[in-house]
């Protein structure tokens, strides 16, 4: 007994002087589990990015920065006081501001690719997180309308009504994708 009281002492020691904090109510071992596998995919996913994508969006969380805002102001700022004679003792070197529009221009042209890169990527990702959240839908779907065929069964064997028995058997069949696809596809408007 003594030995167990100072095995429970040295780990209470090793744990520090605070405990763990409790589980936040609602949180199932299921939804823990989503959770921890949807990181690690991320984690994955971002593990197998190529150098180019991350340096692409590298570039692109800084140019949605305010630390490229004020980089640019001060870089135009001196470059178009200094232009125009505001800062004495710095000659002008582009009074007609052709440079600075000419470094503008090209500074957009490549700042636009790498967000399209990045927007490529995120659309990607978002494509097969609907394409997961489709089949589990799909899957939801089917289950539901197993459980109430077998509902409706279980209340047909025991008498009991319900005020839904009508509807029930709409409820019961399986719906197909492509036919609700289909039916989709028939009511959008017709581009002009």
């Amino acid at each position: 007994m003594a030995e167990q009281n100072g095995s429970d002492a040295d780990r209470a020691q090793e744990r520090g002087p605070t405990t763990p904090p409790p589980q936040p109510p609602g949180l199932s071992s299921v939804l823990e589990r989503n959770i921890r596998t949807l990181s690690q995919r991320q984690k994955q996913e971002e593990a197998k990015a190529t150098l180019q994508d991350r340096l692409a969006d590298a570039i692109t969380r800084f140019t949605g920065s305010m630390p490229f805002v004020y980089l640019h102001l001060a870089v135009f700022g001196f470059w178009v006081a200094a232009n125009l004679d505001w800062i004495p003792g710095i000659q002008a070197w582009d009074p007609s501001f052709v440079i600075l529009a000419m470094v503008a221009s090209v500074e957009s042209i490549f700042l636009s690719t790498f967000v399209l890169i990045s927007q490529n990527r995120m659309a990607a990702a978002a494509d097969r997180r609907a394409d997961l959240d489709l089949q589990i839908s799909l899957l939801a779907e089917h289950e539901i309308t197993k459980l109430a065929t077998l509902v409706s069964a279980i209340a047909q064997k025991l008498g009991v009504r319900t005020e839904v028995d009508e509807e029930l058997h709409e409820i019961q069949q399986d719906i197909a994708p492509e036919a609700v696809l289909d039916e989709i596809e028939e009511t959008k408007p017709k581009p002009s």
